[in-house]
């Protein structure tokens, strides 16, 4: 299936633009819609390779740049020290609201765009697992798939570092898949279990898998990179979509 390899798209937002970018199957038809939220480190070559991975599939993807009040249109943050500590900075900068705005602004221009059936699902790695899940608890999502999601346990997301995700669960009506590798000292044994436990107080529809993982085991560059658990767990992301968003009966 060949693709359009990058579409980028700047949404208009009240502080300037959120450049959005879209992965998508070339040629006609509709296709469901998955948001797909980046590390800190925004829409790096991997993130691209997972997007256009996912579009290859049968998806229209967008990727919004989360630190888009900070930074330039197209910056992308270094795998480095500073650049780490950069994207750790703008993480706690951010308030959980400006998350939540920019949330509604790309689902609503995922759900218009031309190609997109308007059937949705968010996916994200690392930030971007804690931030698809907060979209998903907007009722037009279907189905999230939640990768090493960070502090969803301690509840530390955003400025003053004191976000309402754990709270906001009840609300969840997505299926939802989260992965967890159980070699990342970012989301310990402790949080994973509080994480769950909340799930299952509320009642929520998930599927739960701990892999023997590092964090950021998904990312294609570097050390920590697993490219059997790739295989592995993304099927599962792909069967999820497969299943809730119904892509036989797309138009």
């Amino acid at each position: 299936m060949i693709l359009l390899n990058d579409d980028p798209t700047d949404l208009p937002m009240p502080d300037g633009v959120m450049r959005t970018h879209v992965f998508r199957p070339a040629g006609e038809g509709r296709f469901p819609g998955v948001v797909l939220y980046s590390e800190i480190y925004q829409v790096t070559a991997p993130i691209r390779r997972l997007a256009a991975f996912i579009a290859g599939h049968g998806y229209v993807v967008a990727v919004p740049e989360v630190y888009h009040e900070y930074e330039a249109p197209g910056t992308v943050l270094a795998y480095d020290q500073p650049g780490t500590d950069r994207g750790n900075d703008l993480k706690f900068t951010k308030p959980v609201a400006g998350y939540d705005a920019d949330a509604r602004a790309v689902l609503d221009f995922l759900q218009e765009h031309p190609a997109c059936t308007g059937r949705l699902a968010t996916v994200g790695v690392c930030l971007g697992g804690h931030l698809a899940l907060r979209a998903a608890l907007d009722p037009r999502v279907q189905a999230s798939a939640c990768f090493y999601p960070t502090d969803v346990h301690s509840g530390t997301l955003g400025e003053g570092r004191n976000d309402d995700t754990m709270a906001r669960l009840a609300e969840l009506k997505a299926e939802t898949l989260f992965v967890w590798g159980r070699q990342d000292p970012h989301v310990p044994f402790a949080g994973r279990e509080a994480i769950r436990a909340r799930l299952e107080e509320v009642g929520a529809r998930y599927e739960w898998h701990e892999v023997n993982g590092a964090h950021a085991f998904l990312r294609d560059e570097g050390y920590r990179y697993d490219p059997a658990l790739f295989v592995q767990t993304t099927g599962w992301m792909l069967d999820l979509f497969a299943r809730v968003l119904n892509r036989s009966g797309q138009a």
